[in-house]
């Protein structure tokens, strides 16, 4: 199987992957069948394949391909780029998948050298959401350096089916220090709440459920990537949580407060 050869980027036959962690896994499963992989992992201590799709290699084999994915954490990527560079050929591409964009992007025009292409990525799902394939997810792609961005935003679309959204690494943090920032931040008070209620639920509360599910397995590394390397994000949980201290406050101290923005004839809603 093999994708179409005016939408496949024409000078890409090779992908590295640095890092094989789950999320790793998933690019893989999804790649596969359209580009050679290679993954490069230092918790992978076993020689050997990671699975039937990708050859394990070496940082220098990696280097070689015509594309690098770094699928690290966002703490972990600066010293991780340090190990590649070397390795880099004119000519290639490399490219981030963080869950932020200001910080990683500094990061690779910092650390690599001026001959490859960068780009920054982050497709907005994980191992979790994507169960059920990845069409019509959502993918955000900041242009870095060179001419790359839009050929891999063309395969993205046509062949992966995803839905792809060009835009800056500032106003893509802007917008992900609420969408995945307070998201988080709830799933992470409902998983400390458990056991929760799994019979006499509401489809609103099952819906919140579903979310928390969704984001429930992410690593320390992502939770901190989203609430601590995102500029904007300490903003954001100031205001969630003034909001939120101020909701309580009303409710101890004048409940009648609530009534205009709840409605006083809603205190029986079934939503």
């Amino acid at each position: 199987m093999s994708a179409t050869p005016a939408i496949q980027p024409p000078h890409i036959r090779s992908i590295g992957l640095l890092g094989f962690g789950a999320f790793g896994r998933l690019i893989a499963a999804h790649l596969y069948p359209y580009f050679a992989l290679i993954a490069c992992d230092p918790a992978l201590t076993e020689a050997g394949q990671p699975n039937d799709h990708v050859q394990f290699g070496t940082i220098a084999e990696l280097g070689r391909c015509d594309l690098v994915i770094a699928a690290v954490p966002v703490g972990a990527l600066s010293s991780a780029l340090k190990e590649l560079r070397p390795h880099l050929r004119p000519g290639g591409i490399v490219v981030d998948v963080g869950s932020v964009k200001v910080r990683p992007i500094e990061v690779m025009k910092a650390e690599l050298p001026s001959f490859v292409d960068i780009v920054g990525t982050h497709p907005l799902f994980g191992p979790q959401s994507a169960k059920g394939g990845i069409a019509g997810r959502n993918i955000a792609l900041c242009p870095v350096r060179g001419r790359s961005a839009l050929r891999i935003a063309a395969f993205l679309r046509h062949v992966l089916k995803l839905k792809v959204h060009i835009v800056s690494p500032d106003e893509h943090d802007r917008q992900a220090a609420i969408v995945q920032g307070v998201t988080h931040l709830v799933a992470k008070v409902l998983v400390r709440m458990e056991p929760l209620p799994t019979r006499l639920t509401t489809a609103s509360f099952d819906h919140l459920m579903r979310a928390t599910d969704m984001v429930r397995h992410d690593s320390a590394s992502v939770f901190l990537a989203i609430e601590r390397d995102n500029p904007y994000a300490a903003e954001v949980r100031a205001q969630f949580f003034s909001l939120a201290e101020a909701a309580r406050a009303e409710l101890e101290h004048d409940p009648e407060k609530l009534a205009p923005a709840f409605g006083k004839d809603h205190a029986h809603t079934k939503s």
